[in-house]
């Protein structure tokens, strides 16, 4: 989970960055970015990408990696951004904001299979699963995420507190039966 990291440290990077998104695949509520700099000698402490955790588990670690990073910066993109430049643009934007909120600098940049310019970066496929700072803000972009959907289901008659706006079953009903919400995407397909 350190390999790509400690070669980039090898080269003279130092401080480098993970950068993970949350919220591609919904039908509703916003994309969330995180960006994520642990010091050099942070060791393994996570070894599985937000995907494969419980969410119990996720909010323990992002708590651990609170207490860990050097920094965390977040970026949010709503649905209404969303649906005027499309979601693979919106990911890139809530990945910018994410590292203007770090506020610190940095060095290098390792994605998830996302291109990055101009930034010096590296873009791996299922790089949650190789590089620990990319499975960090993995985990964190999720549990952040899921906390505004929790919040949105208290003002709207959704339970996002338990699909998160993915187009489960339950959340096609509902909008059969309630319709849809300001925080639903309507450049994708609802139904």
């Amino acid at each position: 989970m350190l390999e790509i990291e400690n070669s980039l440290r090898k080269k003279g990077f130092q401080k480098i960055v993970g950068i993970d998104e949350a919220g591609r695949g919904p039908i509703a509520g916003p994309i969330v970015s995180s960006a994520v700099i642990f010091p050099p000698d942070i060791d393994i402490f996570l070894r599985k990408d937000s995907k494969k955790l419980t969410e119990k588990q996720r909010e323990k670690l992002f708590e651990e990696i609170k207490y860990r990073a050097l920094a965390i910066g977040i970026g949010i993109v709503d649905s209404t951004e969303i649906d005027r430049i499309n979601i693979y643009q919106a990911t890139k934007l809530a990945m910018y904001r994410a590292l203007e909120t770090l506020k610190t600098d940095f060095d290098f940049l390792i994605t998830d299979f996302v291109k990055f310019f101009p930034y010096p970066h590296i873009s791996i496929k299922k790089a949650d699963e190789k590089s620990l700072s990319v499975a960090a803000a993995s985990i964190v972009a999720k549990v952040y995420r899921d906390n505004i959907m929790k919040e949105f289901s208290q003002l709207y008659p959704h339970s996002f507190d338990k699909h998160k706006g993915y187009p489960t079953k339950t959340h096609k009903q509902e909008i059969k039966e309630f319709g849809i919400t300001p925080i639903h995407r309507k450049s994708f397909r609802l139904l």
